[in-house]
């Protein structure tokens, strides 16, 4: 047997042990993030189903590769290999933002493989289609000037500022959160990887990518902040029509990080759809 190559990904996985009959539920961060996106929901999904958390390429923990190959379809391949090199069944994807778009690319490759191992979907404001870029990802492009920014006004500085542009109650953003954010990105390698990330953001064939959207007939929950400046709602309301049976929910008072500004509310969602996706009362 050929040895399995491993992956520059850094996992982690709490609750269940694995099987066919145990569900999975992985989860995806966004642009920026890490595992430390999901500190709320992971303790409560290892309570029902096997987690495994991933830094994706570049980002948190793990490898940060000077390769170039930092788009969200190379990503997406990873998560792609992850699961079938851990033989994972019954996955539930979780994306947010840039990872729901990756969330959505996976989707559709496990959907075209033979195996059935797709079980659920879940997009958490998710990149999905053409659309203006945020400031900071835009940004990120000019890689000198935001490497010299980063370097003069500190890391934390900056995600302090990001932070507070994209929840609805900026003063509800408190130090370890700006700390765990921030942390990952005094690292050269690291922040290179996101300016990487930043240069192919918008796949070249994403009009191509949301045409095959109508394919992914797996219960699908679409998790949204009423006042999300980064994926604004619109994306998640044309994502509710082109998935057959999509269910939207939309989230009063919050921005663009729904499992971090309203960690019970949010919560209260994904458990109803999970319960009601496996069919427990």
């Amino acid at each position: 047997m050929t040895p399995l190559l491993p992956l520059p990904l850094h996992v982690e996985t709490l609750g269940l042990q694995p099987g066919p009959d145990v569900d999975t539920v992985l989860l995806i961060h966004g642009f920026g993030g890490s595992a430390f996106s999901w500190r709320y929901w992971a303790p409560r999904l290892a309570a029902r189903a096997h987690v495994v958390l991933v830094d994706l390429k570049g980002s948190g923990s793990a490898p940060t590769p000077d390769d170039g190959q930092y788009a969200p379809a190379d990503q997406a391949e990873l998560i792609h290999e992850l699961v079938r090199q851990r033989d994972l069944y019954r996955v539930t994807l979780v994306g947010h933002s840039l990872g729901g778009g990756i969330a959505l690319i996976t989707a559709l490759r496990l959907m075209g493989a033979a195996e059935q191992r797709l079980h659920r979907l879940v997009v958490v404001a998710g990149a999905a289609y053409k659309q203006r870029l945020p400031p900071f990802a835009g940004f990120a492009k000019r890689a000198r000037l935001s490497t010299m920014l980063f370097r003069l006004l500190g890391a934390r500085f900056v995600i302090r500022r990001v932070l507070k542009w994209i929840v609805y109650d900026p003063s509800a953003i408190r130090e370890s959160q700006v700390e765990g954010y921030s942390h990952p990105l005094r690292s050269r390698g690291t922040l290179r990887a996101l300016i990487d990330s930043a240069l192919s953001i918008i796949p070249p064939d994403i009009d191509e990518l949301a045409a095959r959207y109508p394919e992914l007939d797996v219960p699908t929950l679409l998790l949204w902040g009423r006042h999300d400046q980064v994926v604004p709602l619109w994306v998640g309301e044309r994502l509710a029509e082109e998935i057959p049976g999509a269910r939207l929910e939309v989230l009063e008072a919050c921005g663009h990080m729904p499992a971090e500004e309203l960690p019970d509310e949010s919560w209260d969602v994904l458990e109803g759809f999970l319960d009601e996706a496996s069919g427990d009362p």
